[in-house]
């Protein structure tokens, strides 16, 4: 059995919250790719949890490949919410979850009115107009669905946008303002995204090897967690790959991770504090059935008071001390940190790195103010 310690310290070095080596690549794809996509409902933030896994790129960097390079999609990915994807891994990874979140959301659209025939003629009028009309808000893409008779109010709006984005017809656009637009993702993307496709069952087993190699040691529950699948296809994929894991114990308990990255259970532990700024939704907390391990109990409702809102984390060596905000100040950005309890001196250097980083990459001056624990 190995420690919790030891079980941080893995995922950690997963999930790219390590320090990284200096040849390591650092492509904002790259980092998009290697955790299999990330949360981006606040694409800020997701645009931060870029930053926290990487070294030397700039929030515009994350922007530009999203929009120029289109090497970064933002659309409904795993659990039905919105992520960035690797442009790469969109040809296997939406048509394996896409009809699962359809499927799941049926009951959904019956209350919301949009009947099998409504999705239908929905979908082709969003197609007709994007064709038409190129990058459109929601709002002007709700005007134009009325004309075509397809009048939408409430939910059903983004309802039909997330069920056009799974069936892998839209995804979004450049933001005009404070607003996404949404296009069509073929011509977004062209034709040669599609190239990666798979077959249903490799796609499982792709989706098992990745979610390990990000996220590892790990439970075919926590991928359930993590993707929204359901724990007998989970199971079903960890099968696929049994001969590519090796089994630890956890508390007790079975996890796996691949043999590919054994050799990390006989590395030493870091011998400074590893300090992150991790943002609201990251995917280390979203990352696990339970987050017993990176959040002490007695705080977990300072990270989540309730529904879905995960509030940014300070993270010392895989566990959660504090949480932090950030305040638009005339000269800088001020970070205001609200640790759990007194936090010891020796994690000052790697703080004020972070401090200074967040900064860097916002291409600002960012200074630190503590609010003392009560």
């Amino acid at each position: 059995m190995i420690t919790d310690n030891h079980v941080r310290l893995l995922r950690q070095r997963a999930q790219r919250l390590t320090p990284q080596e200096p040849d390591a690549p650092t492509g904002v794809a790259q980092v998009v790719k290697d955790l299999c996509g990330l949360q981006a409902q606040d694409a800020s933030a997701a645009a931060l949890a870029v930053r926290v896994r990487s070294t030397g790129l700039f929030n515009d960097d994350v922007e530009r490949a999203r929009v120029q390079e289109r090497s970064i999609v933002r659309t409904w990915g795993q659990r039905g919410t919105l992520h960035l994807l690797a442009t790469e891994d969109l040809a296997w990874l939406l048509p394996l979850l896409g009809p699962l979140f359809i499927a799941g959301n049926r009951r959904r659209y019956a209350e919301l009115g949009l009947d099998e025939d409504t999705l239908t003629r929905g979908v082709r009028a969003l197609r007709a107009i994007l064709a038409n009309q190129g990058q459109l808000t929601r709002d002007e893409l709700v005007e134009q669905l009325a004309h075509h008779g397809i009048r939408l109010a409430g939910q059903a709006r983004p309802y039909l946008l997330q069920h056009a984005a799974l069936e892998g017809i839209i995804c979004l656009g450049p933001d005009r303002g404070a607003k996404p637009t949404y296009v069509l993702l073929n011509d977004w993307l062209g034709q040669n995204y599609q190239a990666h496709a798979l077959t249903q069952e490799s796609a499982f087993a792709e989706l098992a090897r990745r979610y390990l190699k990000a996220y590892g040691p790990a439970t075919p529950e926590d991928l359930a967690a993590w993707s929204g699948m359901p724990i007998s296809k989970t199971r079903a994929a960890w099968q696929l790959i049994a001969d590519q894991l090796i089994e630890i114990e956890i508390a007790g308990q079975p996890a796996w991770m691949l043999k590919t990255y054994e050799k990390w259970l006989d590395e030493p532990p870091i011998p400074t504090p590893v300090v992150r700024l991790l943002p609201s939704f990251d995917t280390y907390l979203l990352g696990y059935k339970k987050r017993d391990l990176a959040v002490p109990p007695q705080h977990a409702k300072r990270i989540n008071a309730g529904g879905g809102l995960l509030n940014p984390v300070l993270l010392v060596d895989g566990r959660a001390m504090g949480t932090w905000k950030t305040k638009q100040q005339k000269q800088r950005l001020e970070v205001i940190l609200q640790p759990f309890d007194q936090l010891p001196p020796d994690l000052q250097p790697g703080l004020q790195a972070e401090i200074a980083d967040l900064g860097r990459f916002l291409g600002t001056h960012a200074a630190l103010q503590v609010i003392s624990p009560p």
